[in-house]
């Protein structure tokens, strides 16, 4: 049996709990992973489209290279790779040159991990 990393203090007692989703904020929209389930999926900024999101996929790793850089890793063997900048509140992204603010509202974000 696999144990899944839920948070239980948004479940009643005696249900089940929901996985956890970690959301990383980038230059292109937000990331979504739930690492329970080892599996991401993004919401994008696509200009007349909010909501615009890709499919949950598999993944294998997730690195921090430092704080403003990580890697998504897509096979067991890392050889296939996504990289990508967090935007970090409160200051400008040095990709994008955008200011970093976190502006998707949590019931959006529940809405788009289910």
């Amino acid at each position: 049996m696999t144990a899944l990393i839920c948070d239980t203090t948004k479940a009643p007692i005696g249900e089940p709990c929901a996985p956890v989703t970690i959301k990383l904020e980038s230059c292109q929209g937000s990331w979504l992973f739930q690492p329970a389930r080892m599996r991401f999926r993004r919401v994008l900024r696509v200009p007349g489209r909010p909501g615009a999101t890709t499919d949950w996929c598999p993944y294998f790793g997730l690195h921090f290279v430092d704080a403003d850089r990580f890697v998504v890793l897509l096979n067991p063997q890392g050889t296939r790779l996504l990289h990508s900048w967090r935007h970090l509140p409160g200051t400008v992204c040095d990709a994008c040159a955008e200011p970093r603010s976190d502006e998707m509202l949590q019931g959006e974000m529940h809405q788009l991990a289910g």
